[in-house]
């Protein structure tokens, strides 16, 4: 008996031992467990709150507002078109509006220069001095350069001595030529009287013609002179070179020192009228009459000038002129616009879209072009009536601009065209109608809403990451305390 009792003791110890070791693995088995059904809670948190609330957010969605929309479904009571039905297929919709419509005829153009003046000398001689910047805008008679003018004021000293020289032959001539004409009134006297042989009297009169053929000698002189002291102050004046239209000048081609001449084609510089300038387009010859016939009637047709883009209007000038004749290769015809370009908006060679104002239609019926639809009737429009459904009218375009189309008479203004969501509905389907506006309000507030829902997530999200770690920070120290107390 005392033998076996020490070891049942020993078997006790044992057991009691062995269940000590084997309770804090239990811990950490259950601590795992819940750490792990704390991270599903999280992860899946969002998807178990819409599986339980969608059932409400349906039946929300499916119940018919009793608002002052009519009985219209929410979104649809955002509208502008007095409401629409419960069934209604949501549409995009606007009012054909009256309005005058400008008629324009489109080319691409090319901008030149009003006037092109190439500056050139008209002397030969070294340029001595060039009074004009690269780029400058000058006047017309503007100096602009100065060709030496030494050689052509020599010129013009030697003409006034050749006059002067002229003037003194003609004096002396002409007191020769009294004297003479004296000797000849007595020896005709003497003759009369038979005092003198006739060969005398003869003598004498041939001196009289011989002066007089000297004045004549001398009066040529001085002309001469005269017109050489003309060409050489021409020749000064030449010299000085100046502008001769008003315009920007170009690069500067020649610089002082050299020597110029009158028959260099390229010249000093060049000048380009900008004010006015002038655009050439072309139209097609299809539209070529109409234009003739307003010129005819001496109507000022308008042109716009705008950018590469087509978004930026540059200047408005009027039309001047058209080609005699239109080019076969193109099939088009070319005009020409003036423009007085007062902020030079315009510059040489740049390219631009021309906007011809053709004719106006006054008192239009007008609707957007995304109304248009084209079926086997022809053209044809969903127009939204008063019971809030939608109806097929075939119209005829008169006229379009741009986005605009201008309908015959088969619309009347203030009515509804639908221009979004057409391939959704049909011929007599009840619509939902709403504005451009009202849509884009109603989309913005949507971004808004999902913003707001998806940050609220961001902060559910970082406040459960730290309920998690603060849970698994306790429970790993009761395990490690344990541990220690083990």
């Amino acid at each position: 008996m005392n033998s076996n009792l020490p070891l049942e003791l020993n078997e006790e110890k044992l057991a009691s031992r062995s269940a000590g070791r084997r309770s804090p693995l239990r811990m950490l088995f259950w601590a795992v467990v819940l750490i792990g059904g704390a991270f599903a809670a999280y992860r899946y948190y969002d998807s178990l709150v819409s599986l339980v609330r969608r059932p409400t957010t349906v039946d929300a969605a499916a119940a018919p507002d009793a608002g002052p929309g009519g009985g219209g479904r929410g979104r649809g009571g955002r509208g502008n078109f007095n409401g629409a039905g419960p069934n209604g297929t949501v549409v995009t919709a606007v009012p054909a509006r009256k309005a005058d419509m400008p008629i324009y005829l489109r080319g691409l153009g090319n901008v030149t220069a009003y006037s092109n003046v190439t500056v050139k000398p008209r002397v030969d001689g070294q340029l001595v001095n060039v009074a004009f910047q690269e780029g400058q805008f000058v006047r017309e008679n503007e100096p602009l350069a100065q060709v030496d003018p030494r050689p052509f004021e020599v010129q013009l000293a030697q003409a006034k001595a050749q006059r002067d020289q002229a003037n003194g032959n003609l004096q002396r001539d002409t007191a020769l030529l009294r004297s003479a004409q004296t000797e000849y009134d007595r020896n005709k006297t003497l003759l009369d009287k038979g005092l003198i042989p006739k060969q005398q009297f003869d003598i004498q009169a041939a001196s009289v013609d011989q002066y007089k053929g000297s004045i004549a000698a001398d009066q040529a002189a001085i002309e001469t002179a005269e017109a050489a002291i003309a060409n050489a102050n021409l020749q000064i004046t030449y010299s000085k070179i100046t502008a001769p239209i008003s315009g920007r000048i170009g690069l500067r081609l020649v610089d002082p020192g050299n020597i110029v001449r009158a028959a260099d084609p390229n010249g000093i510089a060049l000048i380009a009228q900008l004010q006015p300038i002038a655009v050439l387009f072309n139209i097609p010859e299809d539209n070529l009459a109409s234009v003739l016939q307003k010129l005819r009637k001496g109507d000022r047709l308008r042109v716009e000038a705008w950018d590469r883009d087509d978004q930026t209007k540059l200047a408005t000038g009027t039309l001047l002129t058209v080609d005699n004749q239109i080019d076969q290769s193109t099939g088009t015809s070319k005009l020409k616009a003036v423009f007085d370009n007062k902020d030079n908006a315009l510059y040489p060679n740049q390219f631009v879209n021309v906007h011809l104002l053709l004719d106006v239609e006054r008192a239009a019926t007008i609707i957007p072009m995304a109304a248009i639809q084209r079926g086997s009737q022809g053209l044809y429009v969903y127009v939204v009536g008063d019971d809030k459904r939608a109806q097929i009218r075939t119209v005829t375009i008169k006229n379009n601009q741009e986005n605009d189309v201008s309908i015959n008479k088969e619309l009347k203004p203030g009515e509804l065209v639908v221009i979004e969501g057409m391939d959704r509905i049909q011929d007599g389907a009840r619509v939902d109608a709403q504005s451009p506006e009202d849509q884009a309000a109603a989309v913005a507030a949507a971004a808004a809403s999902a913003a707001v829902r998806q940050q609220q997530r961001g902060f559910r999200g970082q406040g459960g990451g730290r309920g998690d770690g603060g849970r698994g920070q306790g429970q790993g120290q009761g395990q490690d305390q344990g541990f220690r107390g083990q």
